[in-house]
């Protein structure tokens, strides 16, 4: 464990919100990108795996929230996206 590693999944976690709130209060995927996304949430399932098999401690929960945060927002891009091509239809 060290201090340094929870700080940071501390304040990675404490911007998640702010990008989920705006996915849904934007209903747009404007200022969004998946790819992005998908490399964050890929970034975490090797923490969570590196906590697992090679340094287990409690700050596995973190990872997962964090992990859960980012596949929220990327739920949300996708509905969002599937809106956005309904109405250039």
């Amino acid at each position: 464990m060290s201090i340094f590693e929870i700080g940071m999944l501390i304040c990675f976690g404490l911007a998640w919100p702010a990008s989920i709130y705006k996915s849904i209060k934007s209903k747009s995927t404007r200022g969004k990108s998946l790819n992005f996304l998908l490399i964050i949430l890929i970034g975490y399932i090797s923490g969570i795996l590196h906590k697992i098999f090679y340094n287990p401690d409690f700050v596995i929960i973190l990872y997962i929230i964090n992990f859960i945060m980012v596949l929220t927002d990327i739920m949300l891009y996708l509905n969002n996206r599937k809106g956005e091509k309904a109405l250039e239809r």
